[in-house]
C-alpha cells in the first residue's frame, strides 16, 4: 500500500526510518562484520578462553589451602550453602603439593608444572562466583551471562561490538565445543543478528586432527560456478531489498553466504600446520599421544588469532565430562592436568615469542570450582560459591593475585568477582564499556551484563 500509494513516498519515509534504526542498532547493511571502533582505547584486540569443562578443582590446582592440610577428615567449621549440587561430608585435604614460582612466587600445584613456568604472566582471580550448582546453569550464566534464558553469547557480544580483522574468517570461532549443558546456546548469537553467532570446529566427541567446519568444501560445483550463483542470488536480492527496504535477517544471510564461500580457501590453511616447524609442534606437545589432540586445538587457537579472529575458545572435554570429578579426584584430574599443562605452557610460549601476547588476553577455567569437603571417599562437588580463573597478556598484571575464598576455600570473601564482572571486565580490556554495548530487542536495551557487573580494574 505504501508503495502504490502517493507516488511511493511512505515507502520510501518507511524505509528511512528502518535504515535509521538498523544503525541504531549497530547493524551494518555492507557487512556486519566489518572492524568498528571501540569505546575507548583497549589493552587486548582479541581473547582465547581456555575452557575447562566440567569445572576444575580450584584447591587442588591454584589456590591452596593450608588449613585444609591440617584439618583433613574435619567436619567444615561452617554452614554449607543452602543450596547445594549433592550432599558432602568432611574436609577432604588436596593430594597435591604446590610450590612457589617466579619473581612473584605465585603458588602452582603439582598438576600444572609447565604453567607454572609462566607465573610471572599469570593474574589469578581467586574469589570468581556464580549463581548455579549445576553444569548446565553454570556453563550458560559464564558463556552468556545468564542461566534462566537464551541469550547471545560473550563471544557473540564481542563480535558485535568489533566486528573483525580478517574477512576471510569468522569472528568468533569454538574449536571442539561440548554438545552438553547448554550446546550450541554456548556458543549462539540469540537476538543479535545471524552474523555474530560463533562458528564451531567439529565437537567434543571429535578428536581435534578431524574438527572441520561443516560444508567447507562443495565436491560438486567449482569455485566459478558457486560464484556465478553468489553473484545472481545478490543480484536478486538486492532488488527486492531496494523495493522493500533494509531486512536484517536476509542482509544477514546473504553475509553469511558470502562469508562461507570466501572461508573455502582459508580455513583450510588456517588448519594446516605444514608450515609449522618441528620445534614449534613439540612445543604444543603434539609429539606426545596424550597432548597431542589439546596441543592441536592450541595451536589452531593461536593460527586464528594472528589471523584476526577476535573470540577463540578452545574446550577441554569428553564423554566424562573432563574436570567433573565427583570420585577418584586424583585419578581424574591428573589425567585431565597431563592432557593440557604443556600445550596451554607451549600457548603461552608461542605468543609471547610472536608478540601476540601484549594485545591477547589468554582467559583459562571453567564454569565453577569445587568443594574443600569430599564427596563420597575421594571426590569433590560442585562450587559455583568461589573459584579461580587465570588471565594472561592481554594489559593485565602478571605475577598478580586477585581476591580470596576463605581458609578452607568454600566461599569467595575478599574483593568477590561476579560473573557480570568479569564479562565486564573482558568487555573493558577489549575497549568496550558494557553498560554501552546493548541491543535493542523485545522492547528494551539487552546487554552481556544484564544490570549488573563491575569492572574489577584493579587487576589492570
Amino acid at each position: 500500500m505504501l508503495r502504490n500509494t502517493a507516488a511511493g513516498f511512505g515507502s520510501v519515509a518507511l524505509s528511512a526510518l528502518l535504515a535509521e534504526q538498523s544503525r541504531g542498532e549497530g547493524a551494518s547493511s555492507s557487512n556486519p562484520l566489518a572492524p568498528k571502533a571501540p569505546h575507548f582505547e583497549p589493552k587486548a584486540k582479541r581473547i582465547i578462553f581456555l575452557f575447562m569443562k566440567g569445572g576444575p578443582s580450584h584447591l587442588d590446582t591454584f589456590d591452596p589451602k593450608p588449613l585444609l592440610q591440617r584439618d583433613d577428615g574435619k567436619p567444615l567449621p561452617f554452614a554449607k550453602p543452602r543450596v547445594q549440587f549433592a550432599e558432602t561430608g568432611s574436609l577432604l585435604a588436596s593430594p597435591w603439593k604446590f610450590r612457589r614460582y617466579g619473581e612473584s612466587g605465585i603458588p602452582v600445584s603439582e598438576l600444572f608444572p609447565n604453567v607454572a613456568q609462566h607465573a610471572d604472566d599469570l593474574c589469578l582471580i581467586h574469589s570468581l562466583h556464580g549463581t548455579n550448582a549445576a553444569h548446565g546453569g553454570a556453563l550458560l550464566m559464564m558463556h552468556t551471562g545468564s542461566d534462566t534464558f537464551v541469550r547471545p553469547s560473550m563471544g557473540s557480544w564481542i563480535t558485535y561490538g568489533l566486528g573483525t580483522e580478517n574477512q576471510n574468517l569468522p569472528g568468533f570461532v569454538t574449536i571442539c565445543p561440548t554438545l552438553a549443558h547448554g550446546g550450541v546456546r554456548n556458543w549462539g548469537s540469540a537476538f543479535l543478528p545471524a552474523a555474530y553467532q560463533g562458528t564451531p570446529l567439529g565437537n567434543a566427541s571429535v578428536p581435534s586432527d578431524q574438527a572441520q567446519v561443516r560444508y567447507i568444501k562443495n565436491a560438486k560445483l567449482t569455485r566459478d560456478v558457486q560464484r556465478t550463483q553468489l553473484d545472481l542470488l545478490a543480484e536478486l536480492n538486492g532488488d527486492h531489498l531496494d523495493d522493500s527496504g533494509p531486512d536484517q535477517a536476509l542482509e544477514a544471510r546473504l553475509d553469511s553466504f558470502e562469508l562461507a564461500f570466501r572461508m573455502q580457501t582459508e580455513m583450510p590453511e588456517v588448519q594446516e600446520f605444514a608450515a609449522e616447524s618441528p620445534e614449534t609442534r613439540r612445543l604444543y606437545g603434539m609429539d606426545d599421544p596424550v597432548t597431542a589432540d589439546f596441543g592441536r586445538q592450541c595451536l589452531l587457537a593461536r593460527r586464528l588469532a594472528e589471523r584476526g579472529v577476535r573470540f577463540v575458545q578452545v574446550t577441554h572435554s569428553d564423554t566424562a565430562v573432563q574436570w567433573d570429578q565427583h570420585s577418584d579426584l586424583k585419578v581424574g584430574h591428573e589425567k585431565n592436568a597431563r592432557e593440557v599443562d604443556r600445550p596451554i605452557a607451549g600457548l603461552l610460549t608461542d605468543l609471547k615469542a610472536r608478540g601476540l601476547l601484549d594485545d591477547t588476553l589468554v582467559l583459562w577455567g571453567g564454569e565453577f570450582g569445587r568443594t574443600p569437603t569430599a564427596q563420597g571417599k575421594n571426590g569433590r562437588d560442585h562450587n559455583p560459591e568461589g573459584f579461580t580463573m587465570w588471565m594472561a597478556g592481554g594489559g593485565v598484571k602478571g605475577g598478580y593475585r586477585h581476591g580470596a575464598t576463605d581458609d578452607y576455600g568454600y566461599y569467595a570473601v575478599e574483593d568477590k568477582v561476579h560473573i557480570h564482572d568479569l564479562h565486564a571486565t573482558l568487555l573493558h580490556l577489549l575497549g568496550l564499556d558494557h553498560e554501552a554495548l546493548t541491543y535493542r530487542y523485545a522492547g528494551r536495551d539487552f546487554r552481556l551484563t544484564d544490570v549488573a557487573g563491575r569492572v574489577v580494574t584493579e587487576i589492570f
